[in-house]
């Protein structure tokens, strides 16, 4: 498994920093989901969570997995308590205008594997 740091994926996924340190942060694989149960079975600490999803339920679930950062996709933008709760948290937060599909797949091109 190639090491991918945040600050790379940023860059792979042509992504913004919303919140957080775009860091040398290890990501050791990637979680894309939008239904938050699923994300909860996934085995990988330090993941990249890949999701449509905005509501501050997603941070708690990233918090609970372990996760690395989260990437909302298409645009999206978290809403203003995402945003707190992710700082209260120190998640880093990031948008990309990918759908989820393109960007699972640079991301695996980059060493990236998923954990479920």
């Amino acid at each position: 498994m190639q090491k991918v740091t945040i600050s790379e994926i940023r860059d792979i996924l042509e992504a913004e920093i919303i919140v957080g340190d775009a860091s040398e942060k290890v990501v050791h694989g990637v979680c894309a989901s939008d239904l938050l149960s699923e994300v909860l079975t996934y085995k990988s600490k330090a993941c990249i969570l890949l999701t449509n999803l905005t509501h501050k339920q997603t941070v708690h679930v990233a918090d609970i997995v372990d996760a690395a950062a989260i990437c909302f996709m298409r645009g999206k933008r978290p809403q203003n308590d995402t945003i707190d709760l992710a700082k209260k948290k120190e998640t880093v937060l990031l948008s990309t205008k990918l759908t989820t599909y393109e960007a699972s797949g640079r991301l695996y091109q980059n060493g990236l594997p998923s954990g479920f």
